[in-house]
């Protein structure tokens, strides 16, 4: 596990649509983001998206970015909305949100 940055320059909040519950898409989004070194969660949602929270620097949440377009190999990724916002930093690491 790596350790997560102290201080994250940007913040990202992101709805990913299609099939992506039950695929072991937010285990996936997990080990991405924790190997990317960033902070936040990933959860289902009860209309069948998955959202995702998270902070670090603008490089890095590119490369999840990137990675949540494809997803793991049972997924069928239609759709994925990104909103930027300023960091909160009240996150220690990353997480699945139940």
């Amino acid at each position: 596990m790596k350790e997560s940055e102290s201080t994250p320059d940007t913040g990202i909040e992101i709805y990913i649509s299609g099939r992506v519950q039950g695929v072991f898409f937010r285990q996936f989004t997990k080990d991405a983001a924790i190997d990317l070194g960033l902070t936040g969660y990933v959860q289902n949602l009860p209309d069948g998206r998955v959202r995702v929270v998270a902070e670090g620097s603008q490089e890095k949440l590119n490369k999840l970015i990137d990675k949540l377009h494809s997803g793991p190999s049972l997924a069928n990724v239609e759709n994925v909305d990104v909103n930027w916002y300023e960091p909160t930093e009240k996150f220690t690491d990353f997480h699945v949100r139940h």
